[in-house]
């Protein structure tokens, strides 16, 4: 049996308490190594120049320079470390620049921490993730990117998805529960998780964000 590659983990947050249970949280993790912990952005890029950083969680708030504009500088050295936005405030420009500045997962600091300790895992095999709550803005985003640009054609043929589970993927661009759905379409929520994973399986996606960013994108819906 194969060990997990383990990696390492920068925190970055201001808040000494915070820090310190982010920190005692994913001490446990098995996919975590070692972690390094920053409460500014200058130190954060000190870390992250001296040592191999695989993920790094980033407190949106931090003094001085804020955390969207760290996010951008480090960037600008690798563009293949993972980036995970915490903040108490779900503002619609800070949620954009965050995008802007490359952060691959948006959450506020309210998550739960084993939800919290699934996005790592998740954006660490390569998804994005973003708070159910600021969802919504991520999407106008691309359906408005998606009206300006206009270079895509109309995928649904190719996708070949099924009128009902088109009918469903529409109600998860519009941001509906699974109970929702269900209402909506009349079905049991079973019957509405089948149909969910059979989507996100023809889409090749991870999860429903991602499969109603797609869907913008191609014109599906």
């Amino acid at each position: 049996m194969s060990s997990i590659e383990k990696k390492n983990m920068l925190i970055v947050e201001d808040h000494e308490l915070t820090r310190f249970g982010l920190k005692t949280n994913f001490e446990g993790i098995d996919i975590i190594d070692k972690i390094f912990e920053a409460e500014d952005a200058e130190k954060a890029l000190k870390q992250f120049k001296e040592n191999k950083i695989d993920i790094i969680i980033m407190d949106v708030g931090l003094p001085q320079v804020d955390g969207i504009e760290a996010t951008r500088r480090i960037r600008l050295i690798d563009s293949e470390v993972k980036i995970i936005m915490l903040t108490s405030h779900n503002d619609e420009q800070a949620v954009l620049n965050s995008l802007k500045a490359g952060a691959n997962a948006y959450c506020s600091k309210e998550i739960n921490l084993k939800t919290l300790e699934s996005v790592v895992r998740s954006v660490l095999d390569g998804a994005a993730w973003f708070d159910p709550s600021i969802a919504h803005i991520v999407l106008r985003a691309a359906s408005i990117q998606q009206q300006e640009s206009g270079d895509n054609a109309n995928k649904i043929d190719e996708f070949n998805l099924t009128p009902r589970e088109l009918q469903i993927l529409k109600l998860i661009a519009k941001g509906n529960s699974n109970i929702e759905i269900a209402k909506e379409c009349s079905i049991s929520i079973n019957t509405i998780k089948a149909h969910v994973a059979s989507i996100l399986q023809k889409l090749e996606v991870e999860d429903r964000l991602q499969a109603a960013l797609k869907a913008i994108k191609y014109q599906i819906v």
